[in-house]
């Protein structure tokens, strides 16, 4: 199997399941335009997303990392007209292009963005005694997972939904001699989600247009 192999695969699917959309491929070519990282997840994989919050009937929604939006559309799409979604970014301008790419998508109304470091976001949210979250979206600098657990794990209650993306790194995860902080941030994220008796989990391995990586995906007990 190689890589090639895997993109076309995924070109496959996507035009067979997940046809072209007006209004994501505005928010990629906006993405794009406004010099962000082509580093959103793959249309059948924003499809996966909207399918485990709405099986999962989530009316409040928590994403940590938004980039341009385009997750956080397919995850508003899964919401209810009386749902809410907070998502939170740490640049300004990533942010910008995300608000217009949500408004374009007629999200605004269920979509809140909040800028800054996620860590202090989130706090404050515990601070403020915020309604639990039935989906939480874990999509930021890997470096910060373990914290992000942590205080998602705050944010939930009985039934949550915890979905992290990224999780095995090109296979690099396997190794505890890793120097690279993202596979060290994820390490100590799974090693957490699995010796925290609130949660139960697994973590499913992906191929595509991505690359080879995985989800980890855990759900409060």
């Amino acid at each position: 199997m190689t890589q090639k192999q895997w993109t076309e695969v995924d070109d496959f699917v996507v035009e067979l399941l997940t046809p072209s959309d007006r209004v994501l491929d505005a928010a990629l070519a906006d993405s794009d335009a406004g010099g962000l990282p082509p580093i959103n997840v793959a249309p059948n994989q924003g499809k996966f997303l909207e399918i485990l919050a709405a099986s999962h009937q989530a009316k409040r929604i928590l994403e940590i990392g938004t980039l341009g939006g385009y997750s956080t559309i397919w995850l508003a799409r899964a919401l209810p007209n009386d749902g809410r979604l907070v998502t939170l970014e740490l640049e300004t301008h990533h942010a910008e292009v995300a608000r217009k790419n949500i408004e374009r998508a007629g999200f605004s109304s269920l979509v809140e963005v909040r800028v800054g470091p996620a860590v202090q976001t989130l706090e404050s949210l515990v601070a403020a005694s915020a309604e639990p979250f039935d989906f939480v979206f874990i999509d930021a600098d890997k470096e910060g997972y373990p914290k992000y657990l942590e205080l998602a794990l705050a944010l939930s209650r009985s039934g949550t939904l915890i979905v992290a993306d990224n999780v095995v790194r090109d296979g690099e995860v396997i190794d505890p001699s890793s120097a690279d902080e993202r596979v060290r941030g994820v390490r100590s994220f799974l090693a957490l989600a699995a010796s925290d008796d609130r949660l139960e989990g697994t973590v499913v391995q992906t191929v595509g247009s991505k690359g080879y990586d995985g989800f980890g995906i855990f759900l409060v007990k």
